[in-house]
């Protein structure tokens, strides 16, 4: 139960882009057009999945305080690297990405052709590093860590998802000038973000 409540939580009520509002610049950017939206959402969470447990791995037995206990060697046993932790999370993101997209291209070429540009870009999503890292200050398990992955990636494909279905429709609505493209954005992410947090009631 706990477990379903963390993947329900981390779809609606602590939604990654609604909630935290981490990965709007490729929100904004890409949410003009239905198919573009859905693969970068799709992509996201890929990502996600990857690369938010490999994070965890790391900073359990490599960074945090004592992590090297494991080892049993005597002077890395009080060791803390924990200060590392931006950095390795941000360049072990950046591989993953860099790994899952040479394994796409290379079995699966159709995939790689429909994500184009938008799979090396999540590299700089900050969604993916602030996933990781909201699991270790919440000091999620694996499990744990893994599950909420998935939910935020799903949550985020959801967000954006809406947000071009959105924009398709608006397009032929009357906006004021002032207000169309990113102003308009913007406003309705913020009725999204009002919406997802209804979700808190159930």
């Amino acid at each position: 139960m706990t477990l379903f409540n963390l993947f329900f939580s981390s779809i609606f009520t602590e939604n990654i882009l609604l909630t935290f509002f981490l990965g709007m610049c490729s929100f904004i950017a890409c949410s003009k057009k239905t198919d573009t939206a859905i693969g970068m959402g799709i992509s996201v969470t890929l990502v996600l999945i990857v690369t938010t447990p490999i994070n965890w791995v790391v900073y359990n037995f490599f960074l945090k305080t004592r992590a090297l206990n494991w080892a049993s060697i005597n002077f890395l046993k009080d060791i803390d690297l924990s200060f590392l932790t931006y950095i390795v999370f941000i360049a072990l993101i950046a591989s993953s990405v860099q790994i899952l997209e040479i394994v796409i291209e290379k079995f699966f070429p159709y995939l790689h052709n429909a994500f184009g540009v938008y799979l090396p870009l999540i590299a700089v999503n900050c969604a993916v590093l602030g996933v990781s890292l909201l699991a270790k200050e919440r000091e999620l398990s694996f499990l744990e860590s893994t599950i909420f992955a998935l939910g935020s990636g799903l949550g985020w494909l959801m967000a954006i998802s809406i947000m071009a279905s959105i924009n398709k429709k608006i397009r032929y609505a009357n906006i004021p000038e002032g207000l169309k493209g990113t102003g308009i954005t913007f406003i309705i992410a913020g009725l999204l973000a009002l919406v997802f947090s209804g979700f808190k009631g159930i």
